[in-house]
């Protein structure tokens, strides 16, 4: 089987939107599958969708969405993985765009497309795709995010980085993807493939933004610990910003460390934050690289991560 689309969900209406959104889709029904993840901690509203031969449910009772999406990760069938919210919805052609993005880049771990962000209204907000490829470790440690709604995972590389740290209430998506560019490469399609919904009536759990700094403080350094982190972080540097940013993102591992009274591996990424500065080269002399160091978020460059429609 080529793939399955996880959806866990509290129960919300929209959920028959974005199962159907899966249905719908114009590719072999024996290619794909539906998980459907009931962690409301009550039964699911009687709906078509559930009578689809495609479509498989099962229950996590009120254990979050990191643990649901690992259940249904445990439950696939596919060499990929796809994770929709229960609120987001896949756009007609996306399986189609991912199966010939497979087909082009067979080697790669994550394959991804655009995200629309949509309104309550329907309207088009801004359209989201870091249009990377292949090795972009350093670009995903330093925040560029991949959504999993808008993504293929192939499922061993999902299985071999422990999936969604369950020990995550936020930031969960940033530290899968870190942990996946680790170890493989990327691949997109300029295609819109998802939607994901937006604006004033948009609801989430926000029970864990206030520790959003934290928690991507603690991935990022769990990136950093991981064998050949240095070595994937200079493949991937391909301009004097990126090799900015392996020092900013040693030097800031290294000040959370000592803060947390961890003084040895403090001194550990204190240290390759040298080495990363003494192999920077000629990368020294520009403006960009100074300027990575100065910016505490990847700025939204144009052509880079996010585009005004």
């Amino acid at each position: 089987m080529f793939c399955s689309t996880i959806i866990p969900s509290v129960g919300r209406a929209s959920l028959a939107r974005s199962v159907k959104s899966v249905l719908d889709q114009d590719f072999s029904a024996e290619d794909f599958e539906v998980i459907v993840v009931n962690d409301s901690g009550r039964p699911l509203a009687p709906e078509a969708w559930q009578a689809s031969p495609r479509v498989r449910v099962c229950e996590t009772q009120k254990r979050g969405q990191c643990i649901a999406r690992n259940t249904g990760a445990a439950l696939a069938r596919g060499r990929y993985l796809n994770f929709l919210d229960d609120d987001d919805w896949l756009l007609p052609g996306a399986l189609a765009e991912w199966g010939a993005l497979a087909q082009r880049a067979p080697q790669a771990d994550w394959l991804y497309g655009g995200v629309q962000l949509v309104d309550d209204a329907g309207h088009v907000l801004r359209a989201f795709n870091p249009a990377l490829d292949a090795n972009a470790f350093t670009q995903l440690l330093a925040g560029v995010w991949l959504l999993p709604i808008a993504s293929l995972i192939r499922a061993e590389a999902f299985f071999a980085t422990g999936g969604f740290a369950p020990t995550l209430s936020i930031a969960e998506e940033i530290d899968l993807g870190r942990q996946v560019s680790q170890r493989g490469e990327l691949a997109h399609t300029p295609a819109m493939v998802a939607c994901k919904l937006n604006g004033a009536g948009w609801q989430t759990s926000l029970t864990g933004y206030p520790i959003s700094p934290e928690a991507n403080r603690w991935s990022r350094d769990r990136a950093l610990a991981a064998p050949g982190a240095f070595r994937r972080l200079r493949g991937s540097a391909s301009s004097p910003y990126w090799q900015g940013r392996i020092l900013h993102a040693y030097l800031a591992a290294a000040h959370w460390n000592w803060r947390h009274g961890r003084y040895g591996v403090a001194t550990s990424r204190a240290s390759m934050a040298l080495l990363s500065l003494a192999l920077a080269g000629r990368a020294l002399l520009r403006r960009a690289y100074w300027q990575a160091l100065r910016d505490e978020h990847v700025p939204l460059s144009p052509g880079l991560l996010l585009k005004g429609l």
